[in-house]
């Protein structure tokens, strides 16, 4: 098949899949006469793949190593689990870091019932704002 249809079949951009190429994520596919790249099944797959992984937030780089895993014939599971566990832990931090902006929002919140209105020009254009 050739880019046109891998990329309807996937639903991603042609140039999504030239720039796997490019990075070395995809072996660059056959040709024909004329120049055409020709892709087959095994590409489906693997686009598929490199998809799923993103969706999980693996980097490009990450999946870069476990496609080398693979091809060396060896299993990446060990490696797979190692960089889910990191990705994990980022998310927990990031929770953590707007659970504690919750926190800060809430309180100014309460904040602002306590405050006088001022509609003056020459008063600072929101008093919460300098609380932080």
């Amino acid at each position: 098949m050739r880019i046109g249809e891998l990329a309807d079949r996937l639903g991603v951009n042609p140039k999504t899949i030239r720039y796997y190429e490019d990075i070395g994520l995809l072996a660059p596919p056959a040709r024909t006469p004329a120049g055409y790249r020709v892709y087959g099944e095994d590409h489906v797959e693997l686009i598929s793949f490199i998809k799923a992984a993103q969706r999980l937030s693996l980097r490009l780089d990450e999946i870069r190593e476990i496609i080398a895993f693979r091809e060396r014939g060896e299993k990446p599971c060990g490696y797979v689990r190692d960089v889910l566990r990191r990705e994990v832990a980022e998310i927990d931090g990031r929770i953590a870091e707007l659970q504690r902006l919750r926190g800060e929002l809430v309180a100014l919140d309460r904040l602002a019932d306590e405050l006088p209105e001022s509609d003056a020009p020459d008063s600072d254009p929101c008093p919460l704002i300098g609380r932080v």
